[in-house]
């Protein structure tokens, strides 16, 4: 069966065969980069360079790195750089950060950054921005390098260079007026503003920007957040309609067991965070704890935040809350050490969703 919608598509989205046809809604990937307990780093590398290329190949819009630092189970913490590698061994997707984490770094840095990426891939290239460290606070000192730029609130200020740097439009008496971020390019990345809560996407909103809500950290504050977006947003020079990504935790299998292992292992996960533990678990360790007392009191409490099963009942679930959500595209998120699973949903929900593969 294949469900749509008459949303319309964004280009990524792949070729349309049929002008006629219903058109779907697009469908993306955020990877954490996850280096399962008993693989390294290499390993984790080369596992998304798999599920990018089969996700290019199927006809998903894009595929997105994370920033996370300090964390020893994720191999992301240079996500420019991953980019370059992901983008390299794919023809078609747009491949970018969700996000950078721009208080980590200077605007001029990004905006070089993202210039040499869209240099080297034109038209592929998408910038996620993020206000929070990705990290913990003493990681984040040694990251900036002050305790003024580890609290300072001066994000717009740091977008607004950005913006200027990419776009080489500073004032004429601005002190950066002389400084060129180059190189010198044609296209631009595309720029979105991340969020988890409702000062993302009211920042989006504000500035004519895309808002991409992350509701695998924050379901219960998504809906409201990108209502408000909708209402509140103005036209700018980043876009003059208002646009609306939703990340959702989602896995499809017909297998119940790596249903079960796919909720308990984003449980044990964040579990492990909590206690400062940043290893991601063996499928044997999220075995063990789906038979622990802890998992029967969490299970439910993942209701209407982690969508596991069917690739049917997955589907409805996710169109169900991106259409109540307003959501123009839905990007999936997938932390799991099972490979092969991972593979297969993609595959499920391409087909399910009506997703046009590249040629």
């Amino acid at each position: 069966m294949t469900t749509t919608n008459d949303l319309t598509p964004d280009p990524t989205a792949g070729p349309t065969t049929d002008p006629a046809a219903p058109r779907t809604r697009p469908l993306s990937l955020l990877d954490f980069v996850d280096v399962p307990a008993g693989l390294s780093a290499q390993d984790a590398i080369a596992r998304s360079t798999r599920v990018a290329q089969a996700a290019d190949r199927l006809g998903y819009a894009r595929y997105w790195i994370s920033e996370h630092h300090s964390f020893a189970g994720l191999a992301s913490s240079s996500p420019e750089i991953l980019i370059a590698h992901l983008a390299g061994q794919t023809s078609g997707i747009r491949v970018g950060a969700a996000g950078i984490m721009l208080p980590n770094h200077s605007p001029l840095k990004v905006a070089e950054w993202f210039k040499t990426l869209e240099m080297l891939h034109p038209g592929r290239i998408d910038l996620g921005l993020g206000r929070a460290p990705g990290t913990d606070q003493l990681t984040a000192f040694a990251l900036r390098r002050s305790r003024e730029a580890l609290t300072a609130d001066d994000f717009p200020q740091q977008a607004g260079e950005l913006l200027a740097f990419l776009a080489d439009s500073w004032p004429e008496d601005h002190p950066f007026r002389s400084v060129l971020a180059t190189p010198v390019v044609d296209t631009s990345p595309e720029l979105l503003m991340l969020g988890s809560s409702g000062w993302g996407s009211a920042f989006a909103a504000a500035n004519g920007m895309t808002t991409v809500f992350a509701h695998h950290m924050a379901p219960e504050l998504a809906v409201d957040a990108l209502q408000a977006y909708r209402r509140n947003f103005r036209p700018g020079p980043l876009g003059d309609t208002p646009r609306v990504i939703i990340s959702v935790l989602a896995l499809a299998t017909d297998d119940e067991d790596v249903a079960a292992d796919f909720r308990a292992g984003w449980a044990l996960q964040m579990r492990r965070i909590r206690s400062g533990d940043t290893t991601r678990p063996s499928a044997a360790e999220i075995r063990e704890f789906r038979l622990s007392d802890d998992w029967a009191r969490v299970a439910p409490t993942l209701e209407g935040r982690v969508y596991a099963g069917p690739a049917a009942d997955v589907a409805k679930g996710l169109t169900a809350l991106a259409d109540e959500a307003g959501a123009d595209e839905v990007t999936l998120v997938a932390p799991t050490p099972d490979l092969d699973a991972k593979l297969r949903s993609l595959e499920l929900l391409a087909d399910e969703l009506g997703l046009v593969a590249r040629g």
